[in-house]
């Protein structure tokens, strides 16, 4: 398999190369040239499967023989340690809860994945160390620095906008020590995200240091989240109920990773019928989908802060999905924007009616998901729970009236000092990168 930059100025690339480099060198992101078609009998017989099995089979055509099979089969076991429940919330509706992984996110995935693929790669080169650069408006860093502590000849380095992030977020950023560093910009998250891209394009920079990028440009951070989609999939299947309904599958949606990856597994064959594009104030795509005019504007702060995101990095890898055809797109998916009120209202009413804690996050993939069901009928949903309320524990307690528990594996975590470095601009974070 190769890769494609999508300013289509750069050569093409193995999935190696486009690990190791995370944008290509036209600062396009990295697309496959082609998109595999599973058999009809992977998802016949998909609920006698192994999710390891299942995982390996959707991710090997894209890794090609970059990574030996064994290899590869190891690293996505050990990537999916934990579980992936379908929860059913009603008759019609479902939540698949993506939570349960090291930091509470649905991020340890793909962290964890690139993490294992990028220190295979690194054997042959320890010598040379690579820096992870990378940018969070929450959950990424902490699952990325998670994902990556300790590995041979790797330093991460985690971007994140100031006053921004929940206590929690912050602390799973800033406590590793290590091969880990934080840094915090004064800024939103969209300054962190083009502090990233700019650094990839400088060319003194990249002489000097191997860098190379952790946030869902990169195609081993994207690709692995279509594993969320088969897994739900197989559940619903299992269950030998609702097959009369369509599926549909509502994500909390920012930066458009998770959803892109979704509609990915869709091309490669699987029969989802719908996606909703559930976003907080920061409205760009609901707004394209009734206009077709893309115009971000200033990033909002909400409640639901890993999704702060005005101008989404994925959004050119889900237009290239459909051949930036506006019509087709709009066909296959729905979008919806939720003020900070609504959130509030969104985690009371699934409290009350079912007695379930969201986040401010899956909540509002909830949210979204009633707006479309209201509107057609003959559906099964789901919506994607993508961290564990604790992480937003604030909101949520202060919502609710309700105290969240704390998992054991964040006590520790929040008992440990914290430690960043200020920087309010560009030049600050490339002093930084060439003098640690």
């Amino acid at each position: 398999m190769k890769y494609n930059s999508l300013n289509f100025n750069a050569t093409p690339a193995s999935f190696k190369e486009a690990v190791i480099r995370g944008l290509a060198p036209d600062r396009g992101l990295y697309f496959p040239e082609k998109i595999p078609t599973l058999p009809k009998s992977f998802l016949t017989k998909i609920e006698r499967l192994s999710r390891t099995e299942i995982a390996l089979r959707v991710i090997e055509p894209f890794v090609g023989k970059t990574i030996p099979k064994k290899k590869l089969e190891q690293i996505v076991s050990e990537t999916i340690q934990f579980d992936f429940p379908l929860v059913r919330l009603s008759q019609n509706i479902g939540i698949l809860e993506l939570f349960h992984g090291p930091t509470l996110a649905f991020k340890d995935v793909g962290a964890r994945f690139m993490a294992r693929c990028l220190s295979h790669f690194n054997t042959e080169n320890q010598h040379q160390k690579t820096v992870v650069l990378v940018a969070t408006s929450g959950d990424t860093g902490g699952a990325v620095a998670d994902g990556f502590l300790g590995v041979p000849g790797i330093e991460v380095v985690i971007l994140y906008p100031k006053g921004k992030v929940s206590h929690i977020q912050e602390k799973q950023l800033t406590t590793h020590g290590q091969n880990i560093k934080a840094l915090e910009v004064d800024g939103v998250f969209d300054d962190c995200q083009d502090m990233v891209k700019t650094a990839f394009l400088d060319m003194q920079l990249q002489k000097k240091i191997k860098l190379t990028s952790a946030n869902s440009i990169n195609v081993a951070r994207w690709l692995p989240q279509m594993f969320y989609y088969f897994f739900g999939y197989q559940t619903w299947k299992s269950e030998e109920r609702d097959k009369d309904k369509k599926l549909v599958f509502s994500v909390p949606s920012g930066n458009f990773g998770n959803l892109c990856a979704g509609m990915l597994a869709y091309k490669m064959g699987l029969p989802i019928n719908h996606f909703v594009a559930s976003t907080n104030a920061n409205d760009t795509i609901p707004k394209f989908l009734k206009t077709g005019h893309y115009a971000p504007q200033k990033t909002i702060q909400t409640l639901s802060n890993a999704m702060d995101v005005s101008d989404p990095s994925n959004w050119t890898r889900l237009q290239r999905l459909f051949n930036q055809d506006f019509y087709k797109l709009k066909k296959k998916l729905s979008s919806y924007s939720f003020s900070d009120s609504e959130t509030r209202k969104g985690l009371k009413r699934i409290f009350e009616n079912y007695n379930y804690v969201a986040d401010p996050h899956g909540v509002l993939g909830y949210l979204g998901l009633l707006e479309f069901m209201a509107k057609n009928k003959g559906y099964y949903g789901i919506f994607l729970e993508t961290a564990h309320p604790v992480k937003f524990a604030n909101t949520v307690e202060k919502t609710l009236n309700t105290k969240v528990a704390i998992p054991d594996q964040l006590k520790k975590t929040l008992q440990k000092e914290q430690s960043s470095v200020p920087i309010s601009n560009y030049h600050e974070l490339k002093s930084f990168l060439l003098n640690d």
